[in-house]
């Protein structure tokens, strides 16, 4: 009875083991490997801003590795949203859709170059504020991120945010009821 039960919880613990394998990323995701499994925090707040704006930004694998989800909350919840990248054969690019807690949403590419991460996004949803978004990050040498946008409004283009995030493994990304 003993081995019975024995190769029965051996041959479970196989199988658990064998699901909870860690889905390893799409390769035509790999540019984005690097911000994978991390916590990053930033600061967001312009010069001479009252209260400080930060932004925690956390990247995970979703869909058995082939696609990659970001979810990110700025001041505990005030502002956030959530990202899916994903390949897309047609456009031989990584596409992603990025839904917002305040209703509107972005469609984008993203393409990798010398390590870097180049974005642009088109804004639907909304009949105000930017049209389209351009974005670049890089992990530095330090290991912290930089990342630097502008945006389409009225017709021109404007000077974003810029920012650089430290890994902090504490940090969590919050949403308000």
């Amino acid at each position: 009875m003993r081995t019975r039960t024995s190769l029965i919880l051996a041959t479970a613990a196989a199988l658990v083991a064998g699901t909870l394998h860690a889905a390893e990323i799409d390769p035509r995701l790999a540019a984005l490997a690097p911000l994978v499994g991390k916590t990053w925090r930033g600061e967001l707040t312009p010069p001479g801003a009252a209260k400080p704006v930060v932004d925690v930004h956390r990247f995970e694998l979703a869909l058995n590795g082939r696609a990659v989800r970001s979810v990110h909350s700025v001041n505990d919840g005030e502002y956030g949203g959530e990202t899916l990248f994903v390949w897309d054969d047609e456009k031989k690019s990584v596409v992603y859709t990025y839904f917002t807690t305040a209703g509107f949403y972005t469609v984008g590419t993203m393409q990798p170059e010398a390590g870097l991460l180049q974005f642009h996004e088109i804004v639907r949803g909304t009949t105000s504020g930017p049209r389209e978004v351009k974005a670049t990050s890089r992990v530095l040498p330090d290991g912290r991120l930089h990342v630097k946008s502008s945006h389409l409004k009225d017709g021109q283009w404007l000077d974003g945010h810029e920012a650089h995030y430290s890994v902090d493994p504490k940090a969590v990304v919050r949403f308000k009821d």
